[in-house]
């Protein structure tokens, strides 16, 4: 599975999009062609606790686009499509002028103990963490946390992304991260209470352990919303 992620970041971290915006943004990922399924993270309206406040409120608004290869997503970036209208905010003025980046990835999905939501569930929340890197061993690099990830009180879902090469024709900014990480949990309230569990404490040990690395890294709190093409009436 490949995900494309692009970021619409305010540098003055003054700026929200609105909620109508943000319906129509899903409408727009839902009509992607070849698109699998699309996620839209937005920051979180009040603040939880999580041991990472430092790193700010995140993005204003961030997607995570599915595709089944890499061929059906690089065609979705060409310089007319619905991608680069996004990145341009054409007809979206919560969009516009903000800074766009983009950047595809392999996506590397790992087992949790129950990954449905339970019934009524209204606020999933996904704590996105991305480190920009190199590290001198990726390898090496790659082989840590998920399985303490696991451990995590409630954890619904664990992705780890990693580089690809990938061509575009979108007027966003690319970027090269060495990984992302996506943890998904039924609330903000959830989130809180996993990152302030003692697993944290295993995943600061193991961190110790990791190659040297530059970039530092990055972790947001964010609502998370889920789009999916319309069906095709002739599939069966």
């Amino acid at each position: 599975m490949i995900s494309l992620f692009m970021t619409f970041s305010d540098p003055s971290g003054e700026r929200w999009i609105r909620s109508d915006e943000v319906v129509a943004v899903a409408g727009l990922v839902g009509s992607i062609p070849g698109m699998t399924e699309g996620l839209l993270f937005t920051p979180l309206q009040q603040s939880v606790d999580h041991p990472y406040k430092a790193d700010g409120s995140g993005p204003v608004l961030a997607l995570q686009l599915r595709f089944p290869d890499l061929l059906i997503c690089e065609a979705a970036m060409d310089r007319g499509g619905v991608l680069a209208s996004l990145a341009t905010g054409a007809g979206l003025s919560g969009l516009a002028g903000l800074y766009v980046t983009h950047q595809v990835m392999v996506t590397r999905s790992f087992p949790v103990d129950v990954a449905e939501h339970p019934a009524g569930t209204t606020t999933p929340c996904s704590y996105l963490v991305h480190y920009p890197g190199p590290a001198e061993d990726m390898n090496a690099w790659n082989l840590h946390h998920p399985a303490i990830m696991r451990t995590f009180p409630d954890v619904r879902q664990i992705e780890i992304y990693t580089r690809i090469d990938w061509v575009h024709r979108l007027p966003s900014q690319r970027v090269e991260h060495m990984q992302r990480n996506k943890l998904v949990f039924d609330s903000p309230q959830a989130l809180a209470h996993a990152l302030g569990s003692d697993v944290i404490k295993r995943m600061r040990a193991d961190f110790v352990k990791f190659p040297p690395f530059s970039g530092g890294n990055k972790h947001f709190p964010m609502l998370t919303r889920a789009v999916r093409p319309p069906r095709d009436p002739r599939a069966r």
